[in-house]
């Protein structure tokens, strides 16, 4: 495989869903996807790309039919990796919509650039470990790189950034290397990590629908746009659905939804839910 990278088997197919674990929260969170994905029917390949996490929280999603691949942090510099650790990060770009859990590493977060390397793949889909798949979503691989839905959860002013907890790509090394050459320059500061990054990288990029990553805000803040029956991928940004925080209450049907899939019993059919009050 390319530098940096070291995959537990080969590909199955041409095609993959790629997420990233960097903590053994991020596991968690990915079990509960790989679970959403493999209930999906999806005919793709599931890779979980993972930085130095024990092999006791990787174990569960190696038995959900993942491929690992162990990778290697960016080779950064150390202006860039101060710039970009939490409490710098945090201080410079304070988060004021919502809460970032204590477990959240900004600089761990352009890890996820690595699946440009995953050159045995013709086209992937990446997703967030704080992501579910609500129903088959396969025809995302039939989009063009590079795709990702607009950060939409507050307002409709939202619509000109993207997200990058959902995004379509093309593995490519010259684009991965070309990302090398652009990510880690004097002075290089990424307010919102990879996000802000591929933005950039991609200014033209194509917008998806917002259903096919709703965040979770969405529901108390646009319940007007929340349909359960057109809802692809539900995005847990922010607060984590298997962490205790101040908005649970207010998000408890999402959160018992994510402990559906979390768990090994029947999940809800999504379309059959009672939306968000108005």
């Amino acid at each position: 495989m390319a530098e940096g990278l070291l995959a537990d088997g080969p590909a199955q197919g041409d095609r993959a869903w790629v997420t990233l674990v960097t903590n053994p929260d991020y596991a968690t969170g990915a079990r509960a996807l790989l679970r959403s994905l493999v209930l999906s029917g999806t005919g793709a390949d599931l890779v979980v790309l993972h930085t130095d996490v024990a092999a006791e929280h990787l174990a569960p999603l190696k038995a959900l039919g993942a491929r690992l691949v162990q990778v290697d942090l960016l080779p950064t510099g150390a202006e860039f990796n101060a710039a970009h650790a939490r409490d710098a990060l945090h201080a410079r770009a304070a988060f004021t919509k919502g809460t970032k859990p204590p477990f959240h590493t900004p600089l761990d977060n352009f890890a996820k650039l690595r699946l440009w390397q995953l050159t045995e793949y013709r086209a992937v889909v990446f997703l967030d470990a704080d992501t579910l798949v609500l129903r088959n979503s396969d025809v995302l691989f039939d989009y063009p790189e590079f795709c990702a839905a607009p950060n939409v959860y507050e307002s409709v002013a939202d619509f000109h950034r993207m997200n990058s907890g959902v995004f379509t790509a093309r593995p490519s090394e010259a684009t991965f290397a070309a990302m090398l050459a652009r990510l880690d320059v004097p002075g290089a500061f990424w307010r919102r990590t990879d996000q802000t990054f591929l933005e950039t990288f991609f200014p033209d990029w194509h917008g998806l629908p917002v259903f096919c990553n709703m965040l979770q805000y969405v529901w108390f803040a646009m319940p007007e746009l929340w349909d359960w029956r057109a809802i692809r991928v539900l995005h847990f940004q922010y607060e984590k659905p298997w962490a205790d925080h101040d908005k649970a209450d207010r998000l408890r049907p999402l959160i018992d939804l994510w402990r559906a899939y979390a768990g090994d019993g029947p999940v809800p059919d999504a379309a059959g839910l009672p939306g968000p009050s108005r």
